[in-house]
């Protein structure tokens, strides 16, 4: 049986605010329609949403939220517009940070000024884990900001002379390479694996400075393997990948922390690479360190997804088809 069906009007005050509401090509709108099973149609300067009760107060209130983003001068775009229908789905758009609160809590600026900021629930909670927490395991889906919110942190840490310097790592074995066998000099070797972490330095930090402060050695990116036997202080050091280091190997990572460390390691669990019967150091780091003062887990989601609009439904698509391949196993 069909619920009641309604139509409430949302005033809009302004023709810039519409036209950046609806979007390119109206996907917004679209999206709206599409996820809550609602009809909008822009009349005398207001929308007019029609649908099932529910579903109408729903996009009502995205719309509200949608509007008071722009009314704050920021870009709304589909994947911001499809956090917060999933928000409302699970009655949870309680959980939006007011746009004075996004301002207050932005994370960093990059070297263009641009400013960086967390997008969902998830990243917020993620960054507050950075900044209160020694050690912090991060893991989630790829798209999810984990590593560049955490190079950011880092930069702004090593601009405000709390830490002496940025350590960037991860493992070199991925995909069943092995490095003695792959063509080249060791740095030719590494690169390809570390390639991530330059993409996502540049961004915030620029190349110039990115080359100055490795000029200085007050940054490094290098192969987990180049971290034993080291003691790291005044540091901010970032494991990444860290879903394809054995046991063994996160232990001694987790072990080079010195005074004035602080430690982030990020990891996609759905992405082990390791050999089958090889367990996953990042797993096992999940399991020993929960519910250690000081230590923070945060685990982020498909909701967390702020890439590209696809990757979300990508990610959806693989939990489902790995689901049912469980299921049947």
């Amino acid at each position: 049986m069909e619920g009641v069906r309604i139509r409430l009007s949302i005033p809009l005050d302004a023709f810039d605010s519409c036209v950046a509401l609806f979007g390119l090509n109206d996907r917004n709108i679209q999206l709206l329609e599409d996820s809550l099973h609602v009809s909008i149609h822009l009349r005398n300067s207001a929308l007019h949403v029609t649908g099932e009760e529910t579903n109408t107060q729903m996009a009502e209130q995205v719309i509200t939220e949608l509007l008071a983003h722009l009314d704050a001068g920021e870009h709304v775009d589909e994947s911001r517009v499809r956090y917060l229908i999933s928000l409302a789905q699970q009655n949870r758009l309680d959980k939006v940070e007011s746009a004075e609160s996004r301002n207050k809590n932005t994370v960093a600026y990059t070297h263009r000024g641009k400013r960086i900021v967390s997008k969902t629930e998830g990243q917020r909670l993620y960054v507050q884990a950075m900044r209160t927490s020694g050690l912090t395991l991060a893991v989630g889906p790829a798209g999810t900001g984990k590593t560049f919110l955490a190079i950011a942190l880092a930069a702004v840490a090593y601009r405000n002379k709390e830490i002496e310097r940025i350590i960037l790592t991860r493992p070199a074995v991925e995909a069943g390479e092995k490095l003695g066998f792959l063509p080249g000099d060791m740095v030719q070797k590494v690169d390809p694996y570390l390639r991530p972490l330059y993409d996502a330095l540049y961004d915030i930090v620029g190349i110039e400075a990115y080359q100055r402060m490795l000029e200085r050695g007050t940054i490094e990116v290098a192969p987990l393997a180049f971290m034993r036997g080291r003691t790291l202080n005044d540091a901010f050091i970032i494991l990444d990948e860290a879903q394809n280091t054995t046991p063994e190997q996160m232990k001694m990572f987790l072990t080079r922390m010195g005074r004035n460390a602080k430690c982030v390691v990020t990891g996609d669990p759905s992405q082990i690479d390791l050999p089958a019967l090889k367990r996953s150091g990042l797993l096992v780091a999940l399991d020993v360190l929960q519910d250690i003062e000081g230590i923070s887990i945060v685990r982020l989601s498909s909701d967390d997804v702020v890439r590209n609009d696809l990757v979300g439904r990508i990610v959806n698509a693989y939990d489902k088809y790995e689901a049912r391949k469980n299921n049947h196993a």
